[in-house]
This record gives structure tokens, C-alpha cells and sequence, in this order.
């Protein structure tokens, strides 16, 4: 019975150090991926920011309260792949009843990018039923912009922006934002009071 030979045995460990290396480098191929995608191309949510809000209409007539409410938002993509949402809303609440809603319609925004979004609301005859006491009663924790006495109304814009992100062109992500805004509008003359977002 021969013996074998020693060229084939150093032949042998010469493959498994190959594979081994090969198995090593691969690994460290797959840490590399997974830690580049955790840091650089991790889907994050969408920033929401209600940068202005006004009331540039309000009356009171027979114990009713009609006003036009406007505001002015920005959606900001923080991804590294555009971001394409939905068609999504923005709601108007009178304590806790929507008095109104507009679709923002479907598009996309750019990797970093920023789009802003104006809407106005014609409110007419809500009924007037809660003073400042009751306001302050509800715990609305609202900021407060002075110490003016009266009576107030209170209302809710609600923004909601759900899409998608496609990272490095293979894996699909659901992506989603929202942003309350509650108001306190003085009816004495129409002014924001206090504003929490």
C-alpha cells in the first residue's frame, strides 16, 4: 500500500487555508454591508416642521365662531434615497371634531430634499362654548404667547405623511411622519394665544 505522497498532503492544507481565507474575507464582506447600511442607508422617518401658522380672518357672530386658518409647513427627506409619498392629509380638529381636511397629493422628494406645503381652511359658524377656564382646565399644555383674559377657542391641524424608500435601489422601506399642532385663539380679537407643536 502506497503511501501518500507529501506534495499532495501540503496540497491539502494549501485548499483549506485558501477556503479559510476566503470564508474570512466574505465575512468581513457581509460585517462591512450591515454596518454601512445600519449608518449611512438606514431608512428614517421624514422631518415635519410647522413653520408658521396664522389666523387671517376671525369673527364672532350670535355666539358662533367663523375664522380662515392658514399654515405653512416643511417635509424634510433625511434619506439617502427620495422618498415617495403617498397621497397623505392635513386635518383641522374644533375639540376633537374635524371641521375639514385637504389631500396633499402623491409625489416624491429628493435625497436631503425639503418641500413645503401651504393650506388654508375656511372655517364658518362652529358653535362658541368654552372659555379660558375650561381651556386651561382641559391641561392642554400649550405655550403660551401672553397673559391676555377671555375667552378662547381651541383647534387641531393634524399633518400625516406615509411613503416609501427604495435603499440602494433593492430594499423597499414604509416610512412615516406625523405632526400635531394645537392653537388657542383669543375671540376678543382673533389672535393666536398660545401654540404647541
Amino acid at each position: 500500500m502506497a503511501k501518500p505522497s507529501s506534495s499532495s498532503s501540503s496540497s491539502g492544507r494549501t485548499n483549506l487555508a485558501s477556503c479559510a481565507v476566503a470564508t474570512a474575507f466574505i465575512f468581513f464582506l457581509i460585517i462591512t454591508a450591515l454596518t454601512v447600511y445600519l449608518t449611512v442607508f438606514r431608512p428614517k422617518d421624514p422631518e415635519i416642521f410647522v413653520t408658521n401658522v396664522k389666523i387671517p380672518s376671525f369673527s364672532v357672530v350670535n355666539s358662533s365662531v367663523s375664522f380662515t386658518f392658514a399654515q405653512l409647513s416643511a417635509v424634510r427627506n433625511p434619506n439617502r434615497a427620495a422618498f415617495s409619498h403617498y397621497n397623505n392629509k392635513i386635518q383641522l380638529f374644533y375639540y376633537g371634531n374635524r371641521i375639514g381636511f385637504i389631500f396633499i397629493p402623491a409625489g416624491e422628494i429628493e435625497s436631503g430634499g425639503t418641500k413645503r406645503m401651504s393650506v388654508n381652511f375656511n372655517v364658518d359658524s362652529l358653535p362658541l362654548t368654552v372659555s379660558a377656564a375650561d381651556f386651561q382646565r382641559f391641561g392642554s399644555g400649550l405655550t403660551v404667547a401672553d397673559n391676555r383674559i377671555g375667552s378662547t377657542v381651541e383647534i387641531e391641524s393634524k399633518l400625516e405623511m406615509a411613503g416609501r424608500v427604495r435603499v440602494l435601489g433593492l430594499f423597499t422601506h414604509r416610512i412615516a411622519a406625523k405632526s400635531n399642532c394645537r392653537i388657542a385663539i383669543s375671540t376678543s380679537d382673533g389672535s393666536i394665544i398660545a401654540v404647541r407643536c
